[in-house]
């Protein structure tokens, strides 16, 4: 698991968190936390009625994983959910990703820019923006940009 990282590499990268879904940790018996790593938050969410993994088996877990040292570990249950997710489970890992994951550009959609197009980019960008009875007429790749670039500034 990620809670047993050689010491090397947790050194030089730690996780932000993890989340475990309708989960519980088999090898309770091989489970080591590695030094350093004892405060990586932990959200585990789980149903009350789940037939697949019984919730005990989710509390034991968490009970191990604190007495190995763990210090932030958080169980929440969803009354009623059976091996499944619910929006309210979603929206509470999504919290909790935003919560933990630090800001990064590298996840962040880019769009390309219009003058680095394909005639076939900009037309197909130029039709899923609704601009398609704009662009009759249009000839040359430099209008095409024009359009789209006058649409992204909001002056279509």
């Amino acid at each position: 698991t990620g809670m047993q990282l050689p010491a090397e590499v947790a050194a030089e990268s730690r996780l932000a968190g993890i989340v475990v879904m309708s989960g519980y940790l088999p090898h309770a018996s091989g489970f080591n936390i590695t030094p350093g790593l004892e405060d990586t938050p932990i959200f585990h969410c789980h149903g009350t009625v789940d037939p697949m993994v019984r919730l005990p088996a989710a509390k034991d877990s968490q009970e191990h994983v604190k007495e190995k040292g763990a210090t932030n570990y958080q169980l929440k249950t969803y009354s009623g959910l059976a091996h499944s997710v619910s929006p309210e489970e979603i929206s509470d890992v999504i919290t909790f990703l935003l919560t933990h994951l630090p800001p990064s550009d590298e996840c962040k959609v880019k769009v390309k820019d219009p003058s680095e197009m394909s005639i076939k980019e900009l037309k197909a960008a130029i039709t899923k923006a609704g601009l398609g009875k704009n662009a009759v007429g249009l000839m040359e790749k430099s209008e095409f940009v024009e359009l789209l670039t006058k649409h992204r500034v909001g002056e279509f």
